[in-house]
């Protein structure tokens, strides 16, 4: 399949990784945290995971379906920034859209509580 570091998690250089390979979220997690080295990469998705949430509520107050539109920009749009500027890998989401999904989440609140740094 492919090396790995010492940890388990897969290098971003390693490319001969398919993130479809993987078979489940717990496998697939330290796979993805390594595609997310650079820390403006992590940045941005933070940001665009935030941007999200808050265009989510502003959805729910208003009832304004712009907003969904506005949330999926916002987050997509920050992360794939991240992975194409600066990280110089393409986003697990084009293979393995719910698995990515959910480590952006995973990653927003291991971020927030300190586990990884920002």
């Amino acid at each position: 399949m492919s090396t790995a570091t010492p940890s388990g998690a897969h290098g971003p250089a390693d490319q001969r990784v398919d993130p479809r390979s993987f078979r489940s979220f717990a496998e697939f997690y330290p796979f993805y945290l390594a595609e997310h080295s650079n820390r403006t990469c992590r940045r941005l998705h933070f940001l665009g995971s935030t941007l999200a949430l808050v265009c989510l509520a502003i959805l729910l107050a208003t009832g304004r379906p712009y907003w969904f539109l506005l949330g999926l920009v916002a987050g997509y749009g920050f992360a794939w920034i991240g992975h194409f500027g600066f990280e110089k890998n393409k986003p697990a989401s084009f293979k393995r859209p719910l698995y990515s999904f959910m480590g952006d989440w995973v990653m927003y609140k291991d971020i927030w509580t300190g586990k990884i740094p920002f």
